[in-house]
């Protein structure tokens, strides 16, 4: 049976991910699933669901990692797809969510057309992609490629205190199947962009074929609490003031670097926190990327000899926490040209492209060839319970990842 007119059934597509994002919706139209909550079980229990009505082999391992199975006509190393369904507290309903969702109709439109493909495909959910809940972030794909020993994983604390071995077994997605399950063939994950590339450009499908480098650093400033109005500016020791230093200082430092360094101080907590105290304390969480790992360095060495010379400036101490290091990633070049060449011979427009988020690709590509298809977001918003991605655009990356797996298993 030919392949070259099959595609996936977009109204199937959009009805799953309408039902997945009901689970977890705020008020305010936000997906809120953080990694091994309540909510993210619902999650897991419902694509689980999914996954045996369409005759998968379910296996979960050790860290949660979910993977649905559809055997192949021989007894080979599986093509892997998918992504992750945990959110950060206000998401948007495709983030993640969509390459498993897409992955799993890939496998249903096979079904329906009674294609047995030569490589077995396997669908996977990994664990706490968000990073939201517990550090770092893609922590169920970094264990998996063993980036991360399972027994370090285990004692990693939430932001609310709890252990995450001890939340696996709560929410019951403490698996037994062995890390890793499979060495896969190859690795396609299937993203929106998350940024504004494709929609600014107008181009349908993005080849992604290389990740940036992740830095993220939590930053300790320590002063001294007094009078706002009877301390002279001279005698301070100011952690507010550090702090909006720091941040004055990322926007200089991404400017006179250029290329593709940016810098993000993303969150800050000030103590006591009151109109009419100088504040004694901060505590920021810094964000650096680039997709040359000597640049990285470089603006990791640049912030840190500038928070040096702030101490010594402002007589406060200044004390740094690594809380992920992720080096950049090159795509393997075959996958990404095949995810090229399916979408222009299916119509579409397409364009090489970066990634500038971290995602389970990232990690996946240390096991195997690897790469992602991107689809646009409307005004590059993600994170946002405003993220959308048209549904004619949904449908065409679900037909690429359809027609990628459908080269790489044969």
């Amino acid at each position: 049976m030919t392949t070259t007119g099959l595609r996936i059934d977009a109204a199937r597509l959009l009805a799953r991910l309408d039902t997945l994002a009901a689970i977890g919706m705020t008020a305010e139209g936000a997906c809120c699933r953080l990694a091994l909550s309540d909510e993210d079980r619902a999650g897991r229990d419902q694509v689980v669901q999914w996954m045996r009505e369409l005759g998968l082999a379910v296996q979960v391992d050790g860290i949660g990692n979910i993977f649905g199975r559809r055997a192949g006509s021989e007894e080979l190393a599986p093509v892997m797809t998918g992504s992750h369904i945990d959110t950060v507290r206000t998401g948007g309903r495709y983030d993640g969510n969509y390459g498993v969702l897409a992955g799993l109709e890939v496998l249903h439109t096979l079904n329906e057309a009674g294609l047995r493909t030569r490589r077995p495909l396997v669908v996977a959910v990994f664990t706490d992609e968000e990073g939201a809940r517990f550090h770092p972030d893609m922590l169920g794909s970094l264990v998996y490629a063993g980036g991360l020993p399972l027994a370090q994983a285990y004692a990693t604390r939430s932001i609310d205190g709890k252990l995450l071995r001890d939340e696996l077994e709560r929410i019951g997605y403490l698996g037994d199947a062995p890390i890793p399950l499979y060495a896969p063939h190859a690795f396609v994950e299937l993203h929106i962009e998350q940024g504004p590339v494709l929609d600014i450009e107008g181009v349908t499908i993005g080849a992604v074929h290389d990740l940036q480098g992740i830095s993220w650093q939590q930053i300790d400033i320590q002063g001294q609490s007094n009078h706002a109005g009877t301390t002279p500016m001279r005698l301070r020791h100011d952690a507010g003031y550090c702090a909006a230093a720091v941040g004055c200082f990322l926007r200089r430092l991404a400017s006179e670097m250029g290329g593709s360094q940016v810098a993000t101080m993303g969150a800050v907590t000030l103590h006591p926190n009151l109109i009419n105290v100088i504040a004694a304390r901060a505590r920021l969480m810094v964000d650096l990327r680039n997709t040359e790992e000597p640049l990285l360095v470089q603006a990791e060495q640049r912030l840190a000899q500038f928070l040096e010379q702030l101490a010594a400036d402002e007589g406060v101490t200044i004390e740094t926490r690594s809380l992920a290091r992720f080096e950049p990633v090159r795509f393997d070049a075959g996958v990404a040209a095949l995810i090229a060449r399916t979408a222009l011979g299916l119509g579409f427009t397409q364009r090489p492209m970066t990634s500038g988020a971290g995602h389970d690709a990232q990690m996946m590509a240390r096991l195997c060839p690897a790469a992602m298809i991107f689809v646009p977001s409307v005004k590059g918003i993600s994170h946002n319970p405003a993220e959308h991605t048209a549904p004619e655009h949904l449908a065409a990356g679900a037909d690429v990842l359809l027609h990628t797996l459908l080269e790489l298993a044969a």
